[in-house]
């Protein structure tokens, strides 16, 4: 039996770009648990990076959703109930600003740009927790993708840091409301990791380097690292978890 045994547990995940997204390295970890998984493609233009993915992971349902497109969201979660009639993990990935915002200093930052940030970086979070808490009628597990800057000042995270500072308080709200019912919430917190949404943030390399340098453990994490994590939380394993920050960075959190 493997350690994380997931078989017989169905799992949406939303966020995977490439092959090398935290979405995927997650998803490799759900399926190899023997989870059956539903996978979301952003638009026509993401579909054929995507889609060879979900092939070679063997994904049950495959779906179109822009949570800034009404109804799509909505949409994939009537597709779950009456292909499957029930969810037991989530995982959502995806976080976004403009660039003129992300770029900028945060007392500079635009209204729309701040507010675009937060509806799909946080917001959609939440809808896809109310959405997912009628089809988690013997609990589940919801868990969305941080990083350090939400704590401490990164350098060019800009934007991004009260974004996720704000992901991580919903996470804690979260916890605390479905925890009667048996939902586990968490947030991930890998340390820098070179993926495409990652490539958006200015001098994204010297961070990565710097990261290496002071961790620890002295090297990058894996998307991989993340995913064997992200496993351990979506199972029955860790039923007594929830409402944390959960930090797969190397020990770079720790160093000041």
């Amino acid at each position: 039996m493997a350690m994380f045994d997931l078989s017989g547990k169905r799992g949406l995940v939303v966020g995977i770009a490439n092959s090398a997204s935290i979405a995927y390295g997650c998803a490799e970890a759900f399926r190899m648990q023997g989870a059956d998984l539903a996978v979301t493609y952003l638009n026509e233009k993401a579909e054929p990076h995507v889609r060879p993915l979900a092939d070679k992971l063997g994904t049950s349902l495959f779906l179109p959703c822009d949570v800034r497109e009404p109804g799509q969201l909505e949409a994939v979660f009537e597709t779950i109930m009456a292909q499957w009639g029930q969810l037991d993990f989530l995982l959502h990935s995806i976080a976004f600003a403009p660039r003129e915002d992300l770029h900028a200093r945060v007392v500079d930052s635009s209204r729309d740009g701040f507010l675009m940030a937060m509806d799909v970086s946080v917001h959609s979070f939440i809808r896809m927790a109310k959405l997912a808490e009628p089809l988690m009628k013997n609990g589940g597990c919801l868990m969305n993708v941080s990083f350090y800057g939400s704590e401490k000042v990164v350098e060019h995270y800009n934007l991004m840091g009260p974004v996720k500072a704000a992901l991580e308080a919903v996470t804690r709200y979260l916890a605390a409301e479905l925890g009667p019912k048996g939902i586990r919430v968490h947030s991930l917190s890998p340390g820098p990791l070179k993926t495409r949404a990652a490539s958006g943030i200015d001098r994204f390399d010297e961070l990565l380097a710097r990261a290496a340098e002071l961790a620890p453990l002295r090297h990058q994490v894996t998307v991989q690292d993340v995913g064997a994590y992200a496993a351990f939380l979506a199972s029955d394993a860790a039923k007594a978890v929830t409402g944390g920050v959960e930090y797969i960075d190397g020990g770079y959190s720790v160093i000041g």
